[in-house]
């Protein structure tokens, strides 16, 4: 009996043994990762105080690295290419798996690490033409000696940091995930542009606009859509001469719409409450006598972050500033002469083009009254635990097809049939802009650094120790009719093309503004007097409105005026609308939970301070009263979707229009007016409440309700920082929503010697078992920023210094 219990046991050990050693499927091999030896135990990590020295191959001459407390790396080259192989390896070395992962997904490659259930997503990535734009991409890059030399060796850094790698050390998701590192190469510092560019350039609104010209025509469209809004403050400032000629702009042609039924689409639109912020005050209104630059991208709040921090010095720069994982030098930042930062422009640089073909074969399509060829791009996407999955995307001139008829969309986020034609599909060489501004010296080099930038266009705010201050709504400008691709276009009729560019010396640009200051926020690049079309919708105005109210107040700006200009929770979009909105409740109708809500709103000062219950109810009404208002006449359904006007234009019917027909439910047979609207919208959103929080009390504060939450790259609530206690909100100089905000916040005051500061939601490491994962955390939780430390040489002192690594 004894015999047959051990041999049992015997078996059953080396069954479980068997089973946790071999994948299953797509669910990865779970005993490497609980393995004393190479699992997640390995992955602890203590504070490193430590000098060492690292042999490697690849560098020309030895590089010393600098350390400080937060574990931020000061690079010391004796060339540029030492300096950029050093920030691959070092951001290799702290943030790889995070790299891989987001040019895998770039490249529709998510398949191969989770199985199936990503498919569609890859095929979703492949159809867009990620890899056709990254192609085009990387092949312009390494035309430049300049570009080359920096994307090449912060490749082979990278390169040096995965060759030295065991599994034990792997990052713990590839342990989770059951795969292991491959090379970089240099396309994938292309994909992850083309990533960036998805996030930032992406957005479409021309199917549902399509339906609503369809169901309400031309002239009710023009009304409640307007190209340019009711309040408005744009980035260049009003008024504001055109220093060029312009060149002749394509004529809008007779027929703007192409003959199609109303399409169903979830494309996504790109977030106008996600917002970023930047300025820059000149010397007139600085304490210092110098500018001081600010600048805060808010973008999807993630672990890793978003940004990495470095320095590099070398004999032709010294530089600091937030990088991104996966490219080389710095994107956003300062050197001893200039500072820069960017906002996203939100131009109109994706366009749909509705393809007829030839017939079934899809060979041909026609264009410009003949047939042309259709280039056809084969697709093989590996899947995880299963056979390898083969597609065809069909290319036209205007770009991929990315679904045809018969196909399900994923997400229905595209139409099918339909060409898409994207700036992101474009040789340019956008990594030059950077490498010029991580050097530049003055206001001409700016300039012309910027005059190599494509995509995603942005917002470049600018200043030097010379005094100057400049912004420049900048990158590659489709030159247009006005509003085109403000719907479908027809892709037979030549004149729907993009008939060249924008000549980039003739975008927006500003220097020195009487009034002191630069800023954006997102929001109209210009007043109507541009002569070209980039939009015809830009970001709401109350940010940007708000910046420019508290800067123009400015005087004698210090690096903290600017901090808490960041940290600016007042809700100019309240502050518009409540006293028009409270005199039309009929409070008699109210209930008691109702009537406390609305004696919170009429003593609320608009601020979105965490402890404030007045957001959360303002918030909720505000989108029940946007229901209340348009659901009935632009409903959307499975098979046609539309959009409401903006709330700016449904603010400006309230002031200026209260009788419209608008307030009336067309589904009922009463005659609704705006007092019944706005009062019935409060209602049910202070019920909404209810439902979820019960009575009026601590649940109802606005950090609680929000819940700010910073997400692990790979959803893994574990790794993630949840219920993030932080004010602001959507439309709010603090934009920070339930999953965006601030990704990197940062105040530099230029003169003889910059001063800077910086933090971002998360630390350098993106390994959850470091220190250093999430220890800047607080820092930004509190609206605090932490000195950067710009040192000049290896040599200098600092007690903020830890450790020195030297590469040879």
């Amino acid at each position: 009996m004894r015999y047959t219990k051990a041999i049992t046991v015997s078996l059953l050990t080396v069954l479980v043994v068997w089973a946790l050693n071999r994948p299953w499927g797509s669910i990865p091999a779970f005993g490497p990762l609980l393995s004393p030896f190479v699992g997640f135990w390995q992955n602890a990590e203590a504070v490193n105080n430590t000098d060492e020295e690292i042999i490697l191959n690849g560098t020309n001459s030895p590089v010393t690295v600098v350390f400080d407390e937060l574990a931020i790396p000061h690079v010391f080259a004796q060339n540029d290419h030492d300096a950029y192989f050093a920030q691959g390896y070092l951001t290799a070395r702290d943030r790889l798996w995070q790299m891989e992962f987001q040019t895998h997904a770039a490249a529709g490659r998510v398949s191969e690490l989770v199985g199936d259930k990503a498919l569609e997503l890859d095929r979703y990535n492949r159809h867009l033409g990620m890899g056709f734009g990254a192609e085009r991409a990387v092949k312009e890059m390494l035309t430049d000696p300049r570009s080359k030399e920096s994307v090449e060796a912060y490749t082979a850094g990278v390169n040096a940091w995965i060759n030295q790698l065991k599994p034990a050390q792997y990052p713990l998701e590839y342990k989770l995930l059951g795969y292991a590192p491959e090379p970089w190469q240099p396309i994938k510092c292309a994909y992850f542009l083309k990533y960036m560019s998805g996030v930032l350039a992406l957005g479409a609104d021309d199917l549902n606009m399509s339906n609503v010209l369809k169901k309400v025509g031309p002239v009710v469209t023009a009304d409640l859509f307007p190209d340019y809004p009711y309040r408005e403050d744009p980035i260049v400032p009003v008024g504001t001469k055109w220093d060029f000629t312009p060149v002749k702009v394509p004529a809008m042609p007779d027929n703007v719409l192409p003959d199609t039924k109303p399409v169903a689409m979830t494309w996504q639109e790109h977030d106008p409450g996600i917002g970023s912020n930047n300025w820059a005050v000149g010397p007139q209104k600085s304490a210092t006598g110098y500018p001081i630059l600010a600048n805060d991208p808010h973008l999807s709040l993630s672990l890793p972050s978003i940004w990495y921090q470095m320095q590099l010095v070398t004999p032709t720069m010294n530089v600091y500033g937030a990088t991104m994982p996966g490219s080389p030098g710095v994107i956003i930042g300062f050197n001893k002469q200039v500072a820069w930062g960017v906002t996203n422009v939100g131009a109109d640089v994706l366009d749909f083009y509705q393809i007829r073909f030839k017939d079934a074969s899809r060979r041909e399509y026609w264009h410009n009254n003949q047939w042309k060829p259709v280039r056809r791009r084969l697709e093989i996407i590996k899947v995880k635990g299963k056979p390898d999955v083969v597609d065809t995307v069909l290319y036209t001139h205007h770009g991929p097809v990315m679904y045809e008829a018969g196909q399900k969309p994923f997400a229905k986020n595209v139409p099918v049939g339909y060409a898409a034609r994207w700036i992101a599909h474009e040789a340019s060489n956008d990594f030059l802009t950077y490498y010029l501004l991580d050097r530049a010296k003055n206001h001409d080099d700016y300039r012309k650094a910027l005059s190599y930038y494509g995509a995603p266009a942005q917002n470049f705010v600018f200043a030097d120790v010379a005094k100057d201050i400049a912004i420049s709504p900048n990158g590659r400008f489709p030159l247009k009719w006005k509003d085109q691709g403000k719907f479908l276009l027809d892709g037979t009729n030549p004149a729907h093309d993009w008939q060249g560019w924008i000549p980039a010396s003739q975008n927006p640009h500003v220097k020195n503004p009487p009034r002191g200051f630069v800023s954006s926020a997102n929001q109209s690049s210009t007043d109507p007097t541009y002569p070209y079309y980039i939009n015809w919708q830009f970001a709401p105005a109350e940010r940007g409105t708000r910046i420019n109210q508290r800067l123009a107040a400015m005087q004698q700006v210090t690096p903290d005026s600017l901090r808490m200009l960041q940290n600016d929770n007042l809700n100019l979009r309240a502050a518009h609308a409540l006293p028009v909105f409270l005199p039309y409740v009929q409070e008699k109708t109210l209930t008691g939970e109702q009537a406390k809500a609305l004696a919170i709103m009429k003593t609320w000062r608009y601020n979105h301070d965490v402890a404030e219950t007045a957001p959360t109810i303002f918030t909720e009404w505000m989108r029940q009263y946007m229901d209340g208002v348009w659901k009935d006449d632009f409903p959307s359904n499975d098979t046609t979707t539309l959009r409401y006007p903006s709330f700016d234009r449904t603010l400006q019917l309230a002031e200026k229009e209260p009788m419209a027909h608008w307030f009336d439910d067309i589904t009922t047979p009463a005659q609704e007016t705006i007092g019944n609207v706005l009062t019935q919208s409060f209602r049910l959103a202070v019920d909404s409440l209810v439902r979820q929080h019960g009575p009026i009390g601590t649940a109802w504060q606005w950090g609680t309700h929000k819940g700010t939450r910073i997400s692990h790259l790979a959803r893994l609530d574990a790794l993630s920082a949840l219920n993030v206690q932080i004010g602001g909100g959507r439309d709010i100089v603090n934009a920070t929503t339930e999953r965006t905000g601030p990704s990197w916040r940062m105040v530099v005051a230029l003169g003889p010697t910059p001063k800077a500061y910086g933090v971002y939601p998360g630390g350098q490491s993106g390994n959850p078992g470091s220190p250093y994962y999430l220890n800047m955390l607080e820092t930004w939780r509190t609206g605090q920023l932490n000195e950067l430390l710009y040192l000049q040489s290896a040599q200098d002192k600092s007690p903020r210094i830890k450790r020195k690594m030297i590469l040879k």
